[in-house]
């Protein structure tokens, strides 16, 4: 898992904006299941390895360019510890029914993905490129 202090760093020598964290860094070794959508923790929702799982699966998908893990803007707050995600950036070229299908964002205990960021675009540092006929989507929660 990412360090936290190398997520500040990434941003601050990204204009202090959130850098989009890949798969591997926000869960490999990660074992706060109050990282990414808490409020779901405990009442349904999988555990930190089968969503990491669904992601990798989508995210091997031809019709899927990048899955990006969005930070929550209260990580970045002094006295914050720990890492948390507010969201799931899917830029794909499928219908946001299809992903909603794929990832079964039902039983993730998420709402279904929208276009665009969770934040406003601007407020991201590292965006990968976001090829042609590919739309940004977010899923919150996981």
């Amino acid at each position: 898992m990412i360090a936290r202090d190398e997520i500040l760093a990434r941003s601050a020598a990204g204009d202090d904006r959130y850098p989009l964290l890949t798969i591997d860094e926000f869960f490999d070794g990660n074992d706060d299941e109050q990282s990414i959508a808490p409020n779901q923790y405990g009442y349904g929702r999988p555990d930190l390895a089968e969503i990491a799982g669904r992601l990798e699966i989508l995210a091997a998908d031809p019709a899927v360019a990048w899955v990006r893990i969005q930070p929550h803007e209260e990580m970045f707050e002094p006295d914050y510890v720990g890492i948390a995600a507010e969201s799931v950036a899917i830029c794909s070229s499928m219908s946001n029914e299809d992903i909603d299908a794929r990832l079964d964002v039902h039983s993730l205990m998420a709402e279904g993905v929208f276009e665009g960021f969770s934040y406003a675009e601007e407020d991201y540092c590292e965006v990968p490129e976001i090829p042609k006929g590919y739309t940004p989507s977010p899923s919150p929660g996981p």
